[in-house]
């Protein structure tokens, strides 16, 4: 081989080496510079340089990696997402992408772009690595948990809450998972533990609010719902659950004032807790017998969802408020007004009243037959119990008039009610001295009595 010839392709052979030496000393060092670029959120300048990299070495699993990591600084999130997969695909880790690190952020990404399976699938290979990872099985317990399966959610929960007990996410979450499987005396463990570690945890103060109240625990599950309402979040639902609180122990008006709050501050009249914000007042005004009030919170419900709860059928019970002005009459008048028109009903069958009783939705007449009309009869006393509530009357209901009858030696009753009777109520009264009459009966009453009880309370 000619000498000119043997130097050229020496020179070739030296030149390559220097290349590729220079190459594999100054390539690291601007990878270097990419992560250094990252660390001082300069994002742009390092996408731009890695980048070109990438152009270079497009199977190097580091740049992906740096790149997406750039995304992030500057909130490309879905550029950011797409080089996390390439690394996925790529599955070379190095110095500059640890595999826990890039599992960790890949999965956040899936969840932020609505892909928990594959979130949840890495977080289930961050557990194949690392079975002491709390927070990715506390991870995988949300991502079960919305997915439904609630099992394998309070499974890992609890594995996360297990590996760290300080960890108020993990109690929390798990808290409210315990309470949603009917698990309160646990439920109510761990979310005092979350209050514990994490003071400013609303949700968790709320959630043990519910629990609270469902035990009956009404004062404690208050402050739970104050403290709760500091949430802006959950300000609306925490009024309702404090309506319900005072409803509870009968305390009306603070129930009125909550709820009424609440709906006022309603964004959306369609939203669950509005309807049942809605449900509770018209039950205050129901108790009170201001059903014309009552009646507007279920025409509002009725709007919006038709099927909810019983809505439909308290608007039918009720219906008489609109056509009839003498049941109405019946069903609203103050207690002593009440107590007249009774009265009134009484003497129209003929009755004479001797005494008159108040009792819980109602009051108690007992009377005797009219001596103007029958002289020579003998005055056996009548026990008459007046009802006005929307509920059907209940065997238990008509089997305690039948006890007061025996208590005061009475032989024969009467129960009047706006509304109906079940079928066992009926049986029962067939055998006995008892006489029930619905609202078809009463109506006529209040018709045939209506002049005596207008003239007494004029």
């Amino acid at each position: 081989m000619p000498p000119v010839v043997t130097t050229t392709i020496l020179g070739i052979v030296v030149g390559l080496i220097t290349y590729f030496l220079i190459r594999s000393y100054l390539t690291p060092r601007k990878v270097d510079g990419v992560a250094s670029l990252i660390t001082q959120g300069k994002g742009q300048s390092a996408a731009r340089i890695a980048r070109s990299l990438i152009a270079k070495d497009p199977r190097n699993g580091d740049l992906h990696y740096l790149l997406g990591l750039a995304y992030l600084v500057e909130k490309k999130l879905e550029l950011a997402l797409m080089e996390l997969k390439n690394v996925n695909q790529l599955a070379t880790f190095g110095r500059f992408c640890p595999e826990p690190e890039f599992r960790r952020k890949i999965a956040v990404l899936y969840e932020r772009f609505g892909q928990p399976e594959e979130a949840l699938k890495e977080y289930l290979l961050l557990i194949r690595r690392d079975a002491g990872d709390a927070d990715s099985y506390y991870h995988a317990g949300i991502l079960f948990e919305d997915r439904g399966n609630s099992d394998n959610a309070r499974s890992y929960l609890r594995k996360a809450v297990e590996l760290d007990p300080n960890h108020a996410d993990a109690r929390y979450r798990l808290g409210v998972a315990l309470h949603n499987s009917r698990a309160p005396i646990e439920a109510k463990v761990e979310l005092e533990a979350a209050i514990r570690l994490r003071p400013q945890n609303y949700r968790a103060h709320f959630y043990l609010g519910r629990l609270l109240r469902e035990a009956r625990e009404y004062i404690a599950a208050l402050l739970c719902f104050e403290k709760a309402e500091q949430e802006p979040e959950l300000k609306v639902r925490a009024l309702v659950e404090r309506g319900a609180c005072y409803l509870s122990v009968n305390n009306i008006d603070k129930a009125v004032m909550e709820l009424e709050r609440a709906i006022h501050l309603a964004e959306n009249e369609s939203a669950p807790e509005i309807l049942h914000a809605r449900y509770l007042l018209a039950q205050c005004h129901e108790r009170t017998r201001s059903l014309e009030l009552a009646i507007i919170q279920w025409e509002k419900i009725y709007q919006r969802k038709p099927g909810f709860r019983d809505v439909a059928e308290k608007l039918s019970q009720y219906q008489e408020l609109r056509t009839d002005d003498r049941m109405k009459d019946y069903l609203t008048a103050p207690a002593e007004e009440f107590e007249e028109i009774c009265k009134a009903i009484a003497s129209s069958m003929g009755l004479h009243v001797r005494d008159v009783t108040p009792i819980r939705d109602g009051c108690q007449i007992i009377a005797v037959v009219d001596e103007s009309k029958w002289r020579n009869t003998r005055k056996l006393p009548t026990l008459i119990r007046f009802m006005r509530v929307p509920d059907v009357i209940q065997e238990s209901t008509a089997r305690a008039l039948y006890e007061e009858m025996r208590k005061l030696s009475i032989v024969r009753a009467m129960m009047i009610t706006s509304s109906s009777f079940a079928r066992k109520a009926l049986d029962f009264a067939e055998t006995r001295p008892i006489d029930l009459v619905g609202k078809e009966k009463l109506q006529e009453l209040l018709k045939k009595s209506e002049q005596s009880w207008v003239k007494s309370s004029t």
